[in-house]
């Protein structure tokens, strides 16, 4: 017991002590201020009744709430490796960093990785590498019944919304993305006066309509109809699900709403607004197809896609076949996955909910071919992608393109201090404070955006010389092997095989967790049909 009140007994005696010193000099006085205060807590620790820890340890539990706060500084600066992902590890976050300065990205004295681990992956080169490739990396985005088709970079920004970033955010991602030519996806917020720089836009739709919502929350087709004819709108993306926390709504509270915000999202002050966890413009796979063709054509015929993280399996069979009732397709599908970010989600969500996004893009790529309809849907994947070779690694399994969030925010200057639901971003980028947001210098951070995308797609291209290969959209499963959990090397079509066009039309018994699935699956519901 003496031990737990030390520090405490200590306050108390040298306020005692400075109090005595009052009597023959004022020099006493911050003494008497400092140390009275410190006995004051003391004293308030002993008799509140929330923390336990500050009765039995007055004074001196409060450190254990200091380290506590800085335990994510202590960890990212002194003790953690720089392969440690939490969630990108000093490396990857250095190499975007690198890249958006426009400075020096090479190492010397050869790799850090342990190249005999488990799991380690690397790219097959060839014998004769391609000197030069012309290609300009950029991909077609358009079915047959899109009328206005978008040749899209090979990577671009993945949904980030106003009002999760920063006025300040937003403007240097959309002038970086003018300045290097890719687009940059509102996310599901709507489309401010910061989006307004005249970088491609990909406008989100998601649950609650934000630019296209009516008074009482539905989708509005006529505010829609306005929105999406802006010439700056490339593309229309509805939204399904999001990796970090997929079939989960949100709240935005009223003290939130700023008038900026409401001006992006079609809302109104002073009220709560919600996005629902599930869309109120269709229920059914067929309708949610009626619903993407009504998008295409209100908006002119501009490529029209959803997004999602794949949960059950058969209900994404579901919309397949829907597809295939309809003659519907959409023009692209991007697959999220379960790793991607969020500014904040409950952690059950976030850890636990969701399929990673290898599996979930392997899933898709070979439902669509199974289905007959890979030929007509491009497909985009989003999830920790950062470098030339996760990109590689990913356009190998089946996307035609590849999104980036947290990437393009780390080119803007983001520190990974993971305070993003806190309104107290460091660097400015996720806070609605403008007192922390103008530090963002915007023509900057621009220029590091558009920096990041030119040598990140650079570095992928010079990937593909290596192979042979004359475009990074050639890559395919063989040209990339890993080791499995026993430490066996195993090549990429072994691993991530592409399945026989049209399979899942023809009878068989091959592939039986694919077909079970299909077989259960039906146009007209996502549940279950007996």
């Amino acid at each position: 017991m003496i031990k737990r009140y030390a520090t405490f007994g200590l306050a108390v005696v040298l306020t005692a002590l400075s109090l005595l010193g009052m009597a023959f000099s004022l020099w006493f006085l911050p003494a008497v201020l400092v140390f009275g205060a410190i006995a004051a807590m003391g004293v308030w620790d002993v008799f509140q009744r929330r923390h336990s820890i500050l009765r039995n340890y007055p004074v001196l539990g409060h450190m254990r709430f200091v380290f506590e706060g800085i335990r994510p500084e202590i960890r990212q600066y002194l003790i953690e490796s720089d392969s440690d992902e939490e969630p990108f590890s000093r490396d990857e976050r250095s190499l975007v960093y690198q890249r958006a300065k426009d400075v020096e990205d090479k190492r010397p004295f050869g790799t850090k990785l342990d190249v005999y681990g488990t799991d380690f992956a690397w790219m097959t080169h060839s014998i004769v590498p391609v000197a030069h490739v012309t290609t300009n990396a950029r991909v077609m985005i358009g079915g047959p019944d899109c009328r206005q088709p978008y040749e899209a970079s090979i990577y671009n920004i993945s949904a980030m919304s106003f009002g999760a970033l920063s006025p300040n955010a937003i403007k240097a991602l959309n002038e970086g993305a003018k300045r290097g030519g890719f687009a940059h996806n509102t996310g599901e917020g709507g489309i401010s006066r910061y989006h307004r720089q005249g970088g491609d836009l990909i406008y989100q739709i998601g649950s609650g309509y934000f630019g296209c919502r009516a008074a009482d929350g539905t989708f509005d087709a006529g505010r829609f109809a306005v929105t999406a004819a802006d010439p700056q709108v490339k593309m229309i993306e509805l939204k399904l699900s999001q990796g970090a926390k997929p079939g989960h709504g949100g709240v935005l509270p009223a003290a939130k709403i700023s008038p900026e915000i409401a001006e992006a999202r079609g809302i109104a002050m002073g009220a709560d607004c919600v996005s629902p966890a599930a869309h109120s413009a269709f229920s059914t796979p067929i309708e949610m197809m009626e619903f993407i063709a009504q998008l295409r054509e209100e908006s002119g015929g501009k490529p029209v896609g959803f997004k999602l993280c794949i949960g059950h399996r058969r209900e994404f069979m579901c919309i397949a076949k829907a597809m295939l009732e309809t003659g519907i397709t959409p023009d692209f599908i991007t697959v999220d996955g379960k790793e991607g970010g969020t500014g904040a989600a409950p952690l059950e969500f976030a850890n636990h909910i969701g399929m990673p996004l290898e599996q979930g893009l392997y899933f898709v790529h070979n439902t669509l071919l199974g289905a007959g309809l890979r030929d007509r849907i491009r497909i985009a994947a989003s999830g920790k992608l950062v470098t030339g070779f996760e990109i590689a690694r990913i356009l190998a399994m089946g996307a035609d393109w590849v999104n980036s969030a947290r990437g393009f925010m780390f080119s803007l200057g983001c520190i990974q201090a993971q305070a993003c639901h806190t309104n107290k971003c460091p660097v400015g980028i996720a806070t609605q404070d403008k007192s922390l947001a103008r530090a963002l210098d915007t023509d900057d951070k621009a220029q590091r955006v558009a920096n990041f995308h030119h040598n990140t797609v650079e570095a992928l291209v010079e990937m593909a010389a290596a192979a042979g290969l004359t475009d990074p959209r050639a890559f395919l499963p063989h040209h990339f092997m890993q080791r499995d959990h026993q430490g066996q090397m195993i090549s990429g079509d072994e691993a991530y095989p592409y399945l026989p066009s049209g399979f899942l039309l023809e009878s068989g018994e091959d592939y039986p967790d694919y077909r079970a699935r299909w077989g259960r699956a039906r146009a007209e519901s996502f549940g279950l049909v007996a």
